[in-house]
């Protein structure tokens, strides 16, 4: 059935691990009536982690959809007059830094996120990389401050956290009544008053009462520091302000807040306690009223691809059908599922569309509604809504889906390289062929994971974002694809880079009787420019020195090249080459002559260009008692570690610094050493920056088996 988009919400929740979201997410699944039982994630039992690995470790590896209904306005557990029925898409996102390519494509395609922190720890590194992630996608959010039933929970402080780490406009608009054990409501500072959940029916009705005495003047303070806000943001009620603050009305309060939110000018703080079932019905309604349908954002822009002019799609049934493959999946019973965001017109189960990127029509055979790892087939679905469709013969992540006589291409979406390998070898030969397939399919479904062989060992290598990624994917293969592997060691991905211009001259001659080879090529290599990435290949012979049919091949032979850098055989992620000059034979000269000729040629001028080995270089931020602090640094300093600040945190010493990966393997075991168990830690991938040449030597000569 058509739905109005007004009541539409697209919504991801989303937060540093352990801050609550499955939780959040199972209470909403409850309050909405799809669940009639709350899953808990201690239990092993919630409804969206349903992977066998999420329930035995207790945390979301991979992101899950799901549909609800909320009905809005409620009084306590009753609709009102006025109440409509507004459609949730949501999807619940991990939290551990290995599958941030999670939350990166869900964002993508989302119009607003629920952002989680937890009310002890506050601000924590993964929020810091979730909530860039949010920015770069532009994408509204409301800030709920979960666990204020936890020892050492401080709302308030959680705020002034979110305004002054993540540099933003964090205003509260409730306030806490009660806190730790003694946490049982808050005060709504919109409608100046309080609520009071009721405990014996897990939350489902409340009391609206008057604000407590001794929180009264904290509530004046803080109400009017939100109008203050929200005049500052509006000027309509900007001159209200100045006359009479008490003139402004509940509604322009609720409007203005909305514009704000939209406009990212202002993120609306709430509080609450998932796990005590505290908070979240309140957190829906302000979903409601703050947070963009598909209308309040802007016309999608893509690319025709046929003309490279600019095309603007907007979110009504009206306009040609245009969608975004967000996410790939493997399922046992449907096969390959693609979860898609529509962004314009409609799709029917059976109809056909068209692959812009393999240019390709497929048929949809089925469309679903996802709710976890179960499916509801529907008959169709419209702009501004998230499915899943089967009948994909070649579909990626980032793909764009359009009418095949509209076509468009949207803008895909940037994924990080994997940073950490480990050689796999299946355990019977019965398992080679099964192997391959399953690295396969788990590489289609993830694009932070790669597969391949070596060369110089023959070995299979996968790499991905770190040691509990590739544990996951080890133990996806043995259960799922029911593939015995044998494991090596972990082993750092490095690249290789050019780093200064060398000219060269290259001829590739082989004469063997009869016709030969002969392939004469004058060219420069140098550092690609600023931000590029791949092969930036320019051709600037004047005349007929070399063929035009040739020149693709000299281009390709460059490309082949930068697979296996000429130090060590790691990847070139970019560089530039110019062909400058050349000759050819009448007889002799083919396309694999030039092709072999700029592959020799980018060997033999490697050394002139100063070829050096790249590392990954991670970002550590440790969590520390203070008198552990001076060991931890100097620990850090002996992994050739940087320290770029030191700070306080939840009455703990926190550490920054920057640290080469191949120095980090096994450091939570030596962390737990030197503090006794007492300091935490997480890692994520920054930057590459070159290797100092004592360890490039080391590289080289493991990768030479010397």
């Amino acid at each position: 059935m058509a739905r109005d988009l007004k009541l539409t919400r697209n919504i991801g929740i989303a937060a540093h691990i352990d801050a609550g979201k499955t939780t959040t997410t199972e209470r909403i699944l409850f309050y909405t009536g799809v669940s009639h039982k709350i899953g808990e994630v201690h239990d092993g039992a919630s409804t969206m982690d349903w992977m066998e690995q999420e329930a035995e470790r207790g945390i979301t590896i991979t992101s899950a959809a799901t549909t609800c209904d909320w009905t809005f306005p409620k009084e306590n557990a009753q609709p009102t007059a006025d109440a409509q029925d507004y459609h949730f898409n949501i999807i619940d996102t991990p939290g551990h830094v290995d599958f941030t390519v999670e939350v990166n494509r869900s964002l993508r395609v989302l119009d607003g996120l629920v952002f989680l922190f937890s009310a002890v720890d506050g601000v924590e590194p993964q929020s810091e990389t979730n909530w860039r992630l949010a920015d770069n996608y532009k994408v509204p959010r409301i800030g709920f401050v979960n666990k204020m039933d936890r020892q050492g929970s401080n709302f308030l402080g959680v705020c002034q956290q979110v305004k002054d780490m993540l540099k933003s406009n964090a205003v509260p608009i409730v306030l806490n009544i009660g806190d730790e054990g003694d946490f049982k409501g808050i005060v709504d500072l919109v409608k100046n008053r309080a609520i009071v959940w009721h405990e014996d029916n897990y939350g489902s009705t409340f009391d609206v009462i008057e604000i407590p005495d001794d929180l009264k003047e904290e509530a004046r303070k803080y109400r009017a520091l939100l109008i203050e806000e929200v005049a500052g943001y509006d000027e309509n009620l900007l001159e209200k302000f100045m006359e009479d603050e008490d003139s402004i009305t509940e509604d322009e309060v609720h409007a203005a807040l909305r514009a704000a939110v939209m406009d990212m000018a202002i993120i609306p703080m709430i509080c609450g306690s998932s796990f005590k079932n505290k908070g979240v019905q309140f957190l829906l309604d302000a979903v409601c009223r703050y947070l963009p349908s598909p209308l309040d954002r802007d016309s999608v822009v893509g690319t025709n691809p046929d003309t490279d002019a600019e095309e603007k799609r907007k979110p009504s049934v009206k306009e040609p059908f245009s969608a975004l493959a967000f996410k790939i999946a493997t399922d046992p019973f449907v096969g390959r599922l693609a979860f898609f965001r529509a962004y314009s017109g409609r799709l029917d189960a059976g109809s056909y569309i068209l692959n812009n990127r393999s240019g390709k029509k497929e048929r949809i055979s089925r469309i679903y509604q996802m709710h976890s790892n179960k499916q509801n087939a529907i008959d169709f679905i419209e702009a501004g809504d998230i499915g899943a469709a089967v009948g994909f013969k070649d579909i990626k992540t980032g793909d764009t889906m359009s009418d095949e006589k509209h076509p468009i291409v949207l803008e895909s979406m940037d994924f990080p390289d994997p940073v950490i390998g480990i050689a796999v070898e299946p355990k019977t030969k019965a398992d080679v062929d099964k192997m391959g397939m399953a690295l396969a399919k788990l590489a289609e479904e993830d694009p932070t994971f790669t597969a391949r062989t070596d060369e110089a060992s023959g070995q299979t290598i996968i790499s991905g974002m770190g040691e509990l990624h590739l544990d996951i994917i080890v133990d996806r293969l043995k259960r799922e694809f029911k593939v015995e592997v044998n494991q090596g060691q972990p082993q750092v991905e490095y690249k290789e880079a050019i780093t200064q211009a060398a000219d060269h001259r290259e001829v590739y001659k082989k004469q063997s009787g009869g016709r030969g080879k002969f392939a004469d090529i004058v060219f420069t290599v140098e550092p690609a420019e600023e931000g590029k990435v791949g092969l930036q290949f320019e051709s600037i012979i004047k005349g007929g020195n070399v063929p035009k049919e040739f020149i693709p091949s000299i281009e390709k032979g460059f490309k082949l090249a930068m697979v296996n850098g000429p130090l060590a055989g790691y990847e070139i992620d970019a560089m530039k080459v110019t062909l400058k000059d050349g000759s050819y034979h009448d007889v002799d000269s083919d396309q694999l002559s030039f092709e072999l000729a700029a592959k020799l040629g980018f060997k033999a001028c490697a050394k002139a260009a100063k070829a050096v080995i790249m590392e990954p270089i991670m970002k550590l931020e440790v969590i520390t008692p203070e008198e552990n602090m001076g060991d931890i640094v100097g620990d850090l300093n002996r992994r050739r570690g940087q320290v770029s600040d030191m700070g306080d945190r939840a009455g703990a010493k926190t550490v920054k610094a920057t640290v080469p990966l191949s120095e980090m393997f096994g450091y939570v075991t030596t962390l737990r050493t030197l503090s006794s168990g007492r300091a935490t830690s997480t890692m994520e991938f920054s930057h590459y920056a070159e290797t100092p040449s004592n360890i490039s030597e080391e590289v080289i000569k493991a990768a030479k088996g010397e």
